[in-house]
């Protein structure tokens, strides 16, 4: 799906809920802008347009603007807020986040911003599903495969739906005529119904066109997926009747992902974009990806590379480059993200985040090529740093050229003043979205990772130490599915474990108008782990016992107060996703659906602490949708406005 065409633009008829303040008696009586007409989704080719442009609603959209960040990484233990405010309510669940939110500027997440979206891709799912059910036609891509599309896309956009808000209106097919009256069906019935339709898209796909194209293998994720969050906490006052099954099913389903999505040899390798399309983007282990190309007029551009930047170029000697990104700031690592990991023998720290650039602004004895900024990621034990902040200390030199670094920030200090505390802009860049190729000031073209068989691996273990709980096994079911993860991300024999990339490595003199690059392939594991000489022996990061788990889970376990075994190893589980998924657009929903966002982000989050109640476990519905519904044909009343409303919002 990577050429995309304009005739998303006219998709936007197939929204069929009342969107913004579109509630009145024209609602659905869009004007036609272009040559095509409702007519065109009942020929082959206007069926093929039909998938292309649902594609692009519901896979693309969002990643070209902050709704991903503020919906799914904001307010969770793994990110605090960075330097912008624009979006700083969503991380700290402060008074503002209600059924309204006050747009302060053009960045700013409305309330009702991810509900349109996601319900404008359901009318364009609900017309693909009846266009390829109504044709006659005997071309397999339409019967088949463009109906399979058309029922994972509605699937997957329903899962975001009851994953952000609880039970949430269904509607599965075409309007014809203005429809206002619209109530909640339960978190159950969206759920069922997104079972049947991922299982619906399982029958009818093939398994091939991965990560590009919705394969058998993604919908098979996401039906284990739809099958675990109706497992989760979240759902127990109803679930209890269909959990073991459902859980079985997860299993069943994340072993055939599992065994034709073999991982990636080196977590490094899924990070290291040099091009659009490159090798990175087309490894096995990926099931199912956003796809961004280099001409972002038809893709859109992908902005998440902005938000996990640090504010580098307010540093000496620094200056915004390609090649460092274009700092938004809006989200930084928490001390729980740099503490979850053993950096001594886990790679994907060091490879999931930046920790040293180079000087590219030229200056006095600075020259581009001198290391300009080092964090030093150290443990809360380490005594060698009397400060956090260090520049041009004597002390500190960089052995490549015998100078000092201009800023070497650390974790843990002496002085105890927070790395973060010094100013919300200092912090290593996560590294996963970095894309030196950029135009128009923001809009990148790597593609977005939806699904990797990581994550299937971690919801298998997640499963059997569930079905542990329920009396189905022993909570060492999990073991294998964890260790293969963590035997990936072990440091192998002979590996340099100082070496580092990221899509800065797409960066080009010709790009940059001149501007030196300040990438370096090189990280801070020496001179954070305090280790003098290097090694290139092999690491061992395999759990043997659930009785003895590692040292940085085993604090995780004593501060949240976990004590029997499976509150214990659903926290290794979740500890283990954000060493593995960091990043990758799932946090949010996995707190939110094991009822574990509260206490973690009160225990990591200092934004989100003093705020964060109970009731944030699910979004405000929009206040946009209760004005604009009707029940027995009149707008509903404040009093009925509030039923519909989600518990704790206004």
């Amino acid at each position: 799906m990577k050429n995309y065409k304009k005739i998303y633009i006219n998709l936007l008829l197939g929204a069929t809920l009342v969107l913004g303040s579109s509630c009145n008696e024209n609602f659905l009586d869009e004007e036609l802008t272009t040559a095509y007409s409702s007519e065109f989704y009942k020929t082959e080719a206007g069926i093929q347009s039909l998938v292309i442009g649902t594609y692009y609603q519901v896979f693309n959209v969002e990643f070209v603007s902050e709704v991903p960040l503020c919906a799914t990484e904001s307010g969770t233990d793994e990110f605090k807020a960075g330097t912008d405010p624009s979006n700083h309510v969503w991380n700290s669940y402060a008074a503002g986040l209600q059924s309204i939110v006050t747009v302060s500027n053009a960045n700013t997440v409305a309330a009702n911003t991810n509900w349109d979206n996601l319900y404008i891709g359901i009318g364009n799912a609900n017309q693909l599903i009846k266009s390829a059910t109504d044709i006659v036609s005997t071309n397999a891509a339409i019967k088949k495969t463009a109906l399979g599309e058309g029922y994972f896309l509605r699937a997957f956009n329903y899962l975001k739906l009851v994953n952000q808000y609880g039970g949430v209106p269904l509607k599965l097919d075409v309007s014809t005529t203005v429809e206002l009256e619209y109530t909640r069906a339960t978190p159950q019935e969206v759920l069922n119904q997104v079972i049947a339709d991922f299982t619906q898209a399982y029958n009818l796909l093939s398994n091939t066109g991965f990560p590009n194209k919705i394969s058998k293998d993604a919908a098979a994720h996401y039906l284990a997926k739809a099958y675990l969050t109706r497992a989760s906490e979240i759902n127990d006052s109803w679930n209890s009747a269909t959990k073991t099954a459902d859980l079985q099913q997860v299993v069943t389903l994340a072993d055939q992902v599992i065994a034709s999505h073999p991982l990636a040899a080196n977590f490094a390798d899924l990070w290291n974009y040099t091009a659009a399309d490159g090798a990175n983007e087309k490894l096995p282990e990926l099931i199912l990806s956003a796809q961004f190309n280099a001409n972002v007029l038809t893709s859109g551009g992908n902005q998440q590379h902005l938000y996990f930047l640090s504010t580098y170029d307010q540093l000496p000697y620094m200056q915004r480059s390609l090649s460092g990104g274009r700092p938004f700031s809006r989200l930084g690592p928490t001390y729980f993200t740099f503490d979850v990991f053993d950096k001594v023998n886990d790679s994907r720290f060091w490879k999931s985040f930046q920790t040293k650039s180079i000087v590219n602004k030229q200056s006095g004895k600075y020259v581009n090529g001198d290391l300009g900024i080092m964090y030093i990621i150290n443990s809360a034990t380490d005594t060698r740093f009397a400060k956090t902040v260090n520049n041009d200390d004597p002390t500190i030199l960089y052995p490549k050229t015998g100078k000092t670094i201009p800023s070497v920030l650390v974790a843990y200090a002496a002085d105890k003043v927070g790395l973060m505390s010094i100013a919300p802009g200092r912090f290593p860049n996560l590294s996963k979205h970095k894309d030196a190729t950029y135009t128009g000031n923001t809009k990148g073209t790597r593609d977005i990772v939806l699904a990797r068989s990581a994550e299937t691996n971690l919801m298998a273990a997640e499963a059997k130490v569930r079905l542990a709980k329920a009396g189905t096994g022993t909570f060492a079911d999990a073991l294998p599915y964890i260790n293969r993860v963590r035997t990936r991300g072990a440091y192998k024999s002979g590996e340099n474990r100082a070496a580092y990339a990221d899509g800065s490595a797409s960066w080009t003199v010709a790009l940059n108008a001149g501007i030196p690059s300040s990438y370096i392939a090189e990280n801070s594991y020496y001179e954070s782990n305090n280790i003098a000489t290097p090694t290139t022996a092999a690491t061992n990061l395999n759990i043997a016992s659930i009785s003895t788990l590692p040292a940085e889970d085993q604090a995780v376990i004593t501060k949240l107060g976990y004590t029997n075994d499976y509150d214990r190893m659903l926290c290794l589980i979740l500890n283990e996703r954000t060493r593995e998924l960091c990043g990758e657009f799932h946090r949010w929903q996995d707190l939110s659906r094991t009822k574990t966002l509260v206490a973690r982000a009160k225990a990591y989050n200092p934004d989100a602490a003093p705020n964060v109640q109970d009731y944030h476990s699910l979004r405000p519905i929009p206040q946009t949708f209760l004005d604009g519904i009707y029940t027995s044909g009149r707008p509903l009343t404040a009093a009925e406005k509030k039923a519909v409303q989600n518990p704790g919002y206004n």
